[in-house]
């Protein structure tokens, strides 16, 4: 073999390679992001993200880059939903939730406004 074959060979192997690398960070960069979440997020978490992602679009989408990186680095195994909660207030996003007080009367669950009500009419 000629020297100027050998630089062809070595040239057209050196592609191959960088071709594969670059497919392979593609399949790396299209990682799903709610997979990741859903491996670390407990408990009301989810609840917290979505009125979060509702509430501050633009913000909640480098957060949640954010934690998809810190999960995928192993630095982060769980997120319970006041943790997400307390996260974001001290970031400064006063995260709104809708909240319900209920309780149980005679084995059905209530709400307060219906408690109230019977109350009223009973006076």
């Amino acid at each position: 073999m000629s020297e100027s074959e050998l630089r062809a060979i070595r040239r057209d192997k050196l592609r191959e390679l960088q071709r594969r690398l670059a497919e392979k960070q593609n399949k790396t960069e299209e990682i799903d992001a709610d997979k990741v979440l859903k491996g670390i997020f407990k408990g009301r978490a989810w609840e917290v993200f979505n009125s979060a992602i509702y509430q501050y679009p633009a913000i909640i989408g480098k957060v949640e880059d954010a934690l998809v990186n810190l999960a995928l680095s192993g630095k982060l195994q769980e997120v319970t939903g006041e943790q997400l909660y307390l996260f974001l207030r001290n970031l400064g996003l006063r995260v709104r939730l809708n909240t319900r007080i209920r309780y149980t009367d005679h084995g059905q669950l209530k709400s307060l406004a219906e408690k109230i009500k019977e109350d009223w009419r009973k006076a």
